[in-house]
């Protein structure tokens, strides 16, 4: 089956009492042993396995060509599972990108993780500077996020992947902003493919489940299954629920969100109280041609800077009408945030730079909608 197809019916079936075509919701934490105490159909207690979770897991592993997917109550759930899921025979030095998201450095700096390993922060676009971290010293990880955030920075995958293994490290791709519509990292060699399902996945900013994608069986899976199982930060049934519906949609959806972006940031390069604008589809952008080896499409989220320094930033968000000033991306509706006031002192973010999402509203309103903001 092809990606549009998949995504509607790997998952679900016909429901066998019912004859409902829209799968259950089974809110049920528990579940009936047989006379001979086994569990015919699977499920012994919520924590551990769900329906409703089974199905989306089932789904996400075909979206992305993967063996198994491991989900979480939210991305940042996932992502220190990830982490924390590193082997102990292998070394607890983890390589990151100098631009990612924010909650991850949130992570390192807030919670016992950095403690527990060496986190080195280099520019993925650099694959001298890349190649000479994983030589430097033995490394367990590396960790990609491209398109990077905030500053839509590109790395090409598969030259990472093919350097990661050769130093028998695990990779890690945050596959979030381009979703498997548009980049499928397994394919380009990596080990796991992360996404905030909250975003795009679910795509009506009304849910929040984190998930792992695995391109095939390892110690690895083995440790992200115990720790979602033995730690308990699995998502809700509604949530599995809610997921499953958003991802129907999902490859319609981003043909909008793709197209909405590439206008507007035709629009934003041309205007005259823009400073630059950071948008893979241009071909001004340094890493455009990588991402049109490795993306089908170029994604639906954007940087730009206002000329001026962090007032008139502001100014402009303030002014805007339809784009809401809200954190979080990958929904419905346009979202625009000024970066650095959010993350605070050790952001990467410009302090003219607003990051948007894209929605898929027509974008004559939108455009509309930034000329009177920017004039």
């Amino acid at each position: 089956m092809r990606f549009e197809t998949k995504a509607i019916h790997v998952g679900r079936q016909v429901d066998s009492l019912t004859g409902a075509v829209t799968t259950p919701i089974h809110l049920s934490t528990t579940y009936e042993r047989d006379i001979d105490g086994t569990y015919t159909d699977g499920f012994l207690y919520s924590r551990g396995d769900n329906p409703n979770r089974r199905a989306l897991e089932e789904c996400l592993t075909s979206l992305e060509e993967g063996h198994d997917c491991v989900t979480y109550a939210s991305g940042m759930a996932a992502i220190a599972s990830l982490i924390e899921a590193l082997p102990s025979d292998k070394p607890r030095r983890i390589i990151m990108p100098d631009d990612m998201y924010f909650g991850i450095r949130s992570l390192i700096t807030e919670t016992d993780i950095g403690s527990k390993f060496d986190f080195v922060m280099v520019d993925m676009t650099d694959l001298q500077e890349v190649e000479e971290a994983i030589k430097s010293a033995p490394t367990g990880m590396v960790w990609i996020e491209t398109p990077s955030n905030p500053l839509v920075k590109v790395t090409d995958i598969e030259a990472i992947a093919k350097l990661a293994q050769e130093g028998g490290a695990y990779t890690v791709v945050d596959n979030t902003w381009p979703t498997p519509v548009l980049q499928l990292p397994l394919t380009l060699g990596i080990d796991f493919s992360l996404h905030s399902v909250t975003k795009y996945i679910g795509g009506h900013s009304d849910l929040m489940i984190g998930a792992v994608i695995a391109k095939a069986d390892s110690p690895m899976l083995t440790n992200l299954r115990a720790w979602q199982h033995s730690k308990g930060a699995v998502p809700s049934p509604f949530d599995c629920w809610l997921a499953l519906r958003g991802v129907q949609s999902l490859a319609a959806r981003m043909r909008v969100h793709c197209s909405n972006a590439a206008e507007i940031a035709d629009f934003l390069v041309q205007h005259p109280n823009v400073e630059a604008v950071h948008y893979p589809g241009l071909a001004s952008h340094p890493g455009h041609s990588i991402a049109a080896r490795q993306m089908s499409s170029f994604g639906g989220m954007l940087s730009f800077q206002v000329k001026g320094g962090e007032r008139e930033a502001m100014a402009v968000a303030a002014k805007l009408r339809l784009f809401m000033r809200a954190t979080s991306l990958g929904g419905t509706h346009s979202l625009i945030e000024h970066r650095s006031s959010v993350e605070g002192s050790g952001t990467m973010a410009p302090a003219n730079l607003l990051r948007v999402s894209v929605g898929i509203e027509n974008v004559e309103d939108l455009k509309e909608d930034l000329i009177q903001a920017l004039e």
